[in-house]
């Protein structure tokens, strides 16, 4: 599996310059490239370098290799949608291949540059050196922030999946970010504090409008997504973690198109509009590849109104969004638990998984103990 790491580089002001003035002039060249290719209809790469590559070179004062790579970029900006023009920011990503940068060991990176080639020092951690061997084809310099990053792509050994004993299913929601087969939830009491005040802090700001005031929501940027990405970081080890422990595979539901399927109250709304469930899903498929672990994507549609006892499907069986009570069997229990059982149990074929569930998995949800009794 690919992974990408991002490695620092300690540049000083002269290689700071050097490097933002090659971004600028790379990313210029691929507007150019752009408008022929758009002009032409065309993202065949091999035509548009007869056409536009001594030029590109010449106005632009790119290396041949920076040239080919930036033709390389338009065609495949261009592929993805060709009915509009691609457009490039001047300090867009700039993509680096081994013949324009070279790696001197843990400690510097030697890149191509318009000024000439330069030796960077880099800033890595212990993560990233036990990973910098597994180096594999190009790499991109991106700027964030007033510093300058190389994203490289490195091999991740993937171990041999096991073969899975049950299932552990995984329902995701609102209130509860996530909720397991085995009763556990998944849940930050501060998230809907820290979203709430963060925005009415910008809205403030932004009713401002000094120019204090838009340095400080310059400070703001991309505050919520760290702290959403972090909390479905910790979300998704977790529950790899615990499938892999136990030896089973992970369930989970195919939310596509959740947003525009179900309603929410509206305190919920910021959070049903914002949440990234889809990147949740996407650390737990990748995570339990690392791990070997497998994953399975079922139908949620009725998970929530469906006794894991006898099976009655009926709306009344979840009578508000906290409790479940079958309507037929009179089951009773906290109603994300339930669909997580639900959940696991579509996820194997011919398993009686569901009765192990409740026999051996009576743990406490949100304080209260699962009360899984006969009315």
């Amino acid at each position: 599996m690919k992974q990408t790491l991002l490695v620092k580089l300690d540049t000083t002001k002269e290689q700071f310059d050097a490097l933002s003035e090659t971004m600028h002039h790379f990313n210029s060249a691929c507007n150019f490239i752009a408008s022929t290719a758009y002009k032409l209809r065309t993202a065949n790469k091999m035509r548009l370098q007869k056409l536009v590559y001594r030029e590109a070179r010449d106005r632009f004062q790119l290396s041949a290799q920076m040239a080919i790579r930036a033709i390389a970029k338009v065609c495949e900006a261009y592929k993805r949608d060709r009915s509009k023009r691609p457009r490039f920011r001047p300090n867009g990503a700039m993509v680096y291949d081994q013949r324009i940068l070279s790696w001197k060991g843990l400690e510097q990176a030697s890149i191509l540059t318009v000024k000439g080639r330069i030796k960077v020092p880099i800033r890595i951690g212990n993560y990233q050196k036990v990973r910098m061997d597994r180096i594999r084809g190009q790499a991109d310099l991106i700027l964030r922030k007033g510093i300058f990053y190389l994203a490289v792509v490195v091999d991740a050994p993937e171990p041999t999946p096991y073969d899975p004993i049950g299932a552990l299913g995984v329902d995701l929601g609102i209130v509860n970010l996530a909720v397991d087969s085995d009763g556990t939830t998944y849940k930050d009491k501060g998230v809907d504090k820290i979203m709430g005040r963060c925005e009415k802090l910008k809205a403030k700001l932004q009713k401002r409008g000094t120019k204090s005031a838009k340095r400080h929501l310059k400070l703001l940027s991309g505050r919520e997504n760290r702290y959403r990405r972090n909390i479905n970081h910790c979300i998704s080890k977790n529950l790899v973690a615990k499938a892999k422990d136990t030896g089973r595979m992970l369930v989970l539901e195919n939310l596509n198109g959740i947003r525009s399927q179900t309603t929410v109250r509206k305190t919920q709304r910021r959070r049903h509009s914002s949440w990234g469930f889809g990147q949740l899903r996407n650390f737990i498929e990748y995570k339990a590849r690392l791990a070997g672990t497998q994953v399975v994507a079922v139908n949620p549609r009725g998970t929530s109104h469906t006794c894991p006892q006898c099976g009655c499907l009926d709306k009344r069986n979840r009578s508000s969004r906290e409790s479940f009570r079958c309507v037929s069997c009179s089951l009773a229990g906290p109603a994300d638990y339930v669909a997580a059982l639900n959940i696991a149990a579509r996820g194997v074929v011919n398993r009686p998984i569901v009765s192990k569930c409740f026999s051996s998995h009576m743990v406490p949800l949100q304080g209260q103990a699962h009360d899984f009794s006969r009315g």
